[in-house]
């Protein structure tokens, strides 16, 4: 609407009623406003609704069983079991599954979401070559995957195949894209939980839809959320561009969680996502000193402005790996808030040894 403007006449009028007004009058009309004005500033900025939390929900990164950064994060929700991606190579398998038969009672996945088409996230979905995948030894109700590709690769015609077996033998499938748009039964959003409290939101990023030569910028990416203020989010390896568009395309805010985009890569967790975000906790799945060397200290540099609570799952050493912070688990409860455990060393990434050896904590960093 357009803002009327104030006519002379109305100008006029105010200065006579203001003349005629005594000091004390003018003194009690300015306290009044000052009153009225400060107390929408208070109420807007210290009373905020109150926070609304049921249930709990936990996401676990997992030690993969090798020295290779890759993403394989298992999620519990209610009574849901969820899989993002499943790297980070075929000699994975075995770590994983261990890993998941300890909370997957009914052998199913509710859930399985697979960010984009490289090795490192998809290995094994896929399965190595006269082995078994994660859709043969899981049951899986529902399977969102990236719409596009430009991948021709056999980890990713092997994952079509076992990815289409088990749409055949039951689960649904959506892309991204259908997710975003609600078409086709896919759905933006998921209630975890029978109270709503708990959910999983698939974002938009416009590469669902666009060609890009940067495989990475095709991640899925998706947000969950825990009562009225907790998100944690999960971008897969999106990078720089990427990364704007997604905050460009979407109201982001505040989030408890972020897990590192591209595994540390100094391409991904650029600072206009950052400063939109502001993760509290910042999980590297990966492995420290790896082939590619995550985390890099560019990333590090800029995630110190927000937080002090980064781990990461590994480190590779010269005989091949060890576990560092080890399974990292994350979870938000009503009860407890949101926590960290870990099951090897406990300290934050710049408390450790290998930290210290390798990178630097910035002094403008958070302590």
């Amino acid at each position: 609407m357009a803002r009327r403007k104030i006519s002379k006449s109305d100008a006029k009028k105010v200065e006579k009623v203001v003349k005629k007004m005594s000091p004390t009058a003018i003194l009690l009309a300015i306290i009044l406003i000052v009153v009225v004005v400060g107390g929408y500033y208070v109420y807007k900025n210290y009373f905020k609704k109150p926070e609304q939390v049921n249930g709990e929900i936990s996401f676990h990164f997992m030690v993969l069983g090798n020295g290779d950064s890759g993403d394989c994060i298992y999620v519990k929700a209610g009574d849901n079991d969820i899989l993002i991606d499943g790297g980070s190579d075929y000699d994975s398998m075995n770590a994983i599954t261990t890993y998941l038969n300890r909370f997957v009672a009914d052998n199913k996945l509710e859930y399985v979401i697979a960010t984009h088409a490289h090795l490192d996230h998809i290995a094994c979905l896929a399965g190595e070559k006269n082995g078994s995948s994660l859709f043969d030894v899981y049951e899986v109700g529902t399977i969102i995957d990236f719409p596009k590709t430009n991948a021709t690769t056999a980890v990713y015609n092997r994952y079509i195949q076992e990815r289409d077996a088990e749409i055949n033998a039951g689960a649904k499938h959506y892309t991204a894209l259908e997710c975003y748009k609600n078409q086709n039964g896919g759905q933006r959003v998921y209630e975890l939980t029978d109270d709503g409290n708990v959910k999983m939101e698939i974002l938009y990023n416009p590469y669902y839809e666009q060609k890009t030569t940067n495989e990475n910028n095709y991640s899925v990416c998706l947000q969950f959320l825990h009562g009225n203020e907790r998100k944690f989010l999960f971008t897969g390896d999106l990078e720089d561009e990427g990364e704007e568009y997604l905050v460009d395309n979407n109201n982001l805010s505040q989030v408890k969680l972020f897990k590192a985009g591209h595994h540390a890569s100094y391409t991904a967790s650029n600072e206009c996502l950052l400063k939109v975000i502001k993760p509290e906790i910042y999980v590297i799945s990966g492995s420290a000193g790896d082939q590619y060397d995550f985390p890099h200290q560019d990333t590090i540099n800029r995630i110190a402005k927000y937080t002090s609570e980064v781990y990461i799952t590994t480190q590779t050493t010269a005989n091949g790996y060890q576990a560092y912070n080890g399974d990292i688990v994350v979870s938000s409860s009503a009860e407890s808030g949101v926590t960290v455990t870990c099951s090897n060393i406990k300290d934050k990434l710049k408390d450790t040894d290998w930290f210290k050896a390798n990178r630097v904590w910035p002094s403008y960093g958070v302590a």
